[in-house]
């Protein structure tokens, strides 16, 4: 059987960065699960690669037929956006393929109850406030439209979201501290291994 792994963290942690990473290293040879959202496009993002980005209509289509793993809906400045793995062929554990997902704590737990809670493996990324926050007002700049308040609320959120009780409950003990990004990478790495080679 494969293994999912779900990648985890608070927003600006590098999770983007750390996953591209992960996925190029043909060791590993990890394939990507593309999440679907119905929030606009960012400008470096591309359809198809970093999201499906879909209208509410497509989505509800896709709950009318059953094919909705998981779900996160989000009250934004901006009104409601939408998050969601949805099994639309991308998963296949039976044929001893791993895969990786950049998750939410919510989506990893909605993903345990779908599939094997031993098939599913979490990697939270750890990283401090101060240094979180001034790499998202960084990225913020570079929007077309920088939103500030949208950043504010989301970092704010991710104290709720990723809080220490949170994560004992769903026993996600072990950390990956993102002080220096290719120790980081490279501590993921040896640990996705173990995981593959025991399986």
């Amino acid at each position: 059987m494969g293994k999912i792994f779900c990648l985890m963290g608070k927003s600006s942690s590098g999770k983007d960065t750390i996953s591209k990473k992960l996925l190029q290293d043909k060791q590993l040879n990890l394939k990507s699960i593309i999440p679907y959202t119905t929030r606009p496009i960012r400008h470096n993002e591309v359809q198809g690669f970093d999201y499906h980005f879909v209208s509410e209509e497509l989505l509800a289509h896709y709950r009318e037929m059953g094919k909705i793993i998981e779900q996160r809906d989000y009250y934004t400045i901006n009104g409601k956006w939408s998050y969601c793995t949805i099994d639309d062929g991308q998963i296949n554990l039976t044929q001893d393929n791993n895969y990786l997902l950049i998750a939410t704590l919510e989506s990893y737990e909605n993903l345990q109850n779908y599939f094997a809670t031993s098939d599913v493996i979490p990697l939270y990324i750890e990283v401090d406030d101060g240094v979180r926050l001034l790499r998202a007002i960084e990225r913020e700049k570079q929007q077309a439209q920088p939103n500030y308040e949208e950043l504010c609320r989301r970092f704010l959120a991710d104290s709720n979201d990723f809080s220490k009780q949170k994560l004992e409950d769903l026993e996600v003990t072990k950390f990956y501290p993102n002080e220096n990004i290719n120790q980081c990478i490279n501590r993921i790495k040896t640990d996705i291994l173990q995981v593959i080679h025991k399986s």
